[in-house]
C-alpha cells in the first residue's frame, strides 16, 4: 500500500485534528452520524454492524461507541499510522472484501483518492458486503468549484464529475438521497417516492 504513503499523521492532523485547518469537527460530525442512524431507525433498518471504510481519526468509531452501544463497529484504513493509533484493519477497499455483511457501510471521503481503475471494484466490494444501507460522501468537480472550502479541503484528489460516481453506484445501489444508498439486491423498506429516480 505504498501508494497511500501520503496518509501519515501530518495529513490527518492538518485535515482532521487541527482546529485551524480541519474540514470538520467532532461536534459537526455528530449531526451527520445522528442523521444517518435516525434515518435507519425511522425506516426500521436494523443496525447491528457498521463497516467504516477509510475510518481516519475515528470520528464514526467514537460516535458509535458512545451513542450506539451494542452495534459492532469495524474500521478500515490505508494509513498504517491510523491503524496503529485506533486499532483499524489495514485494508484497501479496491482490493479487499469482508466475508461478513454489514447493516451500514460508511465510505466518507475515500473514493476521490482512488485512481479510475479502482473506483468500480471498490464500489462492487461495498455492495457485496452490504446488508442494505450505505453512506457515501465524495468530493466532485462541482463541489470543488461551488461548495468546498478550499483552505480546509484536500484538493490533491482525482477530480471527477458527480455523474461518474453515480454511474457506477447505480449499478449496485439505489439512491435514497443525502448521500445514502440502498443495496439493489436487498428489498427496500422505503416508499416509492423516497427513492431516487
Amino acid at each position: 500500500m505504498d501508494r497511500f504513503r501520503r496518509f501519515d499523521e501530518a495529513y490527518y492532523h492538518r485535515f482532521y485534528e487541527s482546529p485551524q485547518t480541519r474540514v470538520v469537527s467532532a461536534e459537526e460530525h455528530h449531526h451527520l452520524a445522528q442523521f444517518v442512524f435516525s434515518f435507519a431507525e425511522y425506516n426500521k433498518i436494523e443496525m447491528k454492524s457498521v463497516l467504516d471504510i477509510g475510518a481516519g481519526i475515528g470520528l464514526w468509531k467514537s460516535w458509535v461507541e458512545k451513542h450506539q452501544k451494542g452495534v459492532a463497529y469495524t474500521g478500515t484504513e490505508v494509513s498504517a499510522a491510523m491503524c496503529k493509533k485506533h486499532g483499524f484493519q489495514h485494508r484497501d477497499i479496491a482490493r479487499w472484501r469482508d466475508r461478513k455483511k454489514h447493516d451500514l457501510i460508511i465510505c466518507q471521503g475515500v473514493l476521490q483518492y482512488l485512481p479510475d481503475p479502482d473506483v468500480a471494484p471498490a464500489i462492487a466490494n461495498m455492495a457485496a458486503m452490504s446488508r442494505g444501507l450505505v453512506y457515501v460522501e465524495v468530493a466532485t468537480r462541482g463541489d470543488l468549484r461551488d461548495r468546498a472550502d478550499k483552505a480546509r479541503t484536500d484538493t490533491d484528489i482525482y477530480v471527477r464529475n458527480g455523474s461518474y460516481y453515480r454511474g457506477i453506484l447505480v449499478k449496485h445501489f439505489t439512491s435514497v438521497g443525502c448521500g445514502l444508498w440502498w443495496a439493489k439486491d436487498q428489498p427496500p423498506p422505503f416508499w416509492e417516492l423516497e427513492l431516487g429516480a
